[in-house]
């Protein structure tokens, strides 16, 4: 999967919040003066990649999300930690930690996650 870029990326956030939409009520929640045939082409791209769909209303078509929020973000975030942490979940921790970004009691609660992952994959 390719990354998607910024635009597309604010127009998928969109849809996945509103599971459906015409170009008009995406331009409605994006930032700034975006003009109506730039959104258009812009989702008609994503849909050429399989990333949204449409159902047409006459000549108005009303677009929703193909690609899962999640499946994006578990890639986006594989390829971030492949990239810049040579593959290793520690390292990106450890910078949030260092960071201060992440609370002890957040670092617990992780661990408790990976435990009781752990202890039900075990059973």
């Amino acid at each position: 999967m390719k990354r998607l870029t910024r635009k597309e990326e604010e127009v998928m956030q969109i849809l996945w919040e509103l599971e459906k939409a015409f170009v008009k009520d995406i331009i409605e929640r994006l930032p700034g003066d975006a003009h109506y045939n730039t959104v258009s082409s812009l989702v008609r791209l994503l849909e050429k990649n399989g990333h949204v769909g449409h159902k047409a209303y006459g000549k108005t078509h009303q677009y929703f999300p193909i690609l899962k929020k999640e499946e994006y973000r578990k890639h986006f975030i594989g390829n971030v930690v492949k990239d810049y942490f040579a593959n290793s979940y520690q390292s990106v921790v450890s910078m949030f930690a260092k960071e201060e970004n992440i609370s002890v009691e957040e670092l617990k609660a992780l661990i408790k996650q990976i435990e009781n992952k752990k202890n039900s994959q075990d059973d």
